[in-house]
């Protein structure tokens, strides 16, 4: 399921960046979260009338998160690889590892990571020019608003219950997005296909990960989790060679390979107290990122 939901994350990527040259990533962006906001809202519909000032303010926050994180992504990708975005976005939840941590350790995991991306802009990108300078900033700032999701979807997870929370978060996302993103939405109103794509960009990159992802969740520890979401930076490289015809050179390889070790390793050498009961899995009703707060916490 873990595999799966990586996999279908980077497809639906891989679909976003067709639609780019057509809606611009701001209106892929909006489009993603209003097909996944409604599915989700007609799916689950959430008493949100019910809930407390304080939920709402973990919910606001989640959505503006997520606004942030897919919008500065879908950015990053118009500008280089889909496999380089996403190995230079993975910093952001490693280095709130190191950070929620304190320890030495962690620190060098996040170097290690460091090291990586610094190959990889080093690296030509397989055809002789060096990464878009803006492509690399919109994937740090990606990187920058995942770490705030992994902490604010953690605080939906604990005061709002089931997932409604997600479900209006994305359409906060929406909201939020939409001044940037409504003209190259609107394209896609008197083209079929564009909505189709959009529709499918949707399920596969929001609805489909986290249905499975919280499925995965409720049969694995949250250890073993993040170790199979470790894999994908390796998974959006290949997604990026296989549908989007992105060169998958040696550096590419080597800048994945080793942000995947780096993320690998800051999971397994989490501090796990004896009587910690984040080593059973969890009944997971949280949104992805907040299992990775739990397991990198010491």
């Amino acid at each position: 399921m873990v595999l799966g939901s990586c996999v279908s994350l980077q497809v639906g990527a891989a679909c976003a960046a067709r639609l780019f040259p057509a809606m611009g990533s701001a209106g892929v962006t909006l489009l993603r979260l209003l097909v996944a906001a409604v599915i989700l809202l007609v799916a689950i519909r959430p008493q949100a009338h019910r809930w407390t000032r304080r939920q709402w303010a973990a919910v606001v926050a989640f959505g503006l998160c997520l606004a942030g994180m897919n919008g500065f992504f879908y950015a990053a990708i118009a500008r280089v690889p889909l496999g380089a975005a996403v190995t230079i976005e993975f910093l952001g939840p490693l280095l709130l590892a190191a950070v929620l941590s304190r320890r030495v350790q962690d620190l060098t995991w996040v170097g290690l990571a460091a090291g990586g991306v610094l190959v990889l802009g080093l690296a030509s990108g397989g055809g002789g020019a060096g990464l878009d300078r803006m492509g690399v900033t919109c994937a740090l700032l990606a990187g920058a608003f995942w770490a705030g999701y992994i902490l604010t979807s953690a605080r939906v997870g604990m005061h709002v219950p089931g997932h409604g929370g997600l479900a209006v978060a994305l359409a906060v996302g929406a909201v939020a997005i939409a001044p940037w993103g409504a003209a190259g939405a609107a394209a896609s109103v008197s083209r079929p296909d564009l909505l189709l794509l959009g529709a499918v960009t949707g399920l596969l990159a929001s609805v489909v990960p986290y249905t499975l992802e919280l499925s995965a969740l409720r049969r694995l520890t949250p250890r073993v989790f993040g170790v199979l979401l470790s894999l994908e930076p390796a998974i959006a490289a290949v997604a990026g060679w296989a549908l989007l015809a992105q060169s998958l050179g040696a550096a590419e390889a080597v800048a994945a390979g080793v942000v995947v070790l780096a993320s690998i390793g800051s999971t397994l050498s989490a501090r796990r107290p004896a009587d910690d009961p984040l080593t059973s899995p969890p009944a997971a009703d949280q949104p992805r990122g907040a299992e990775e707060l739990a397991r990198q916490q010491s």
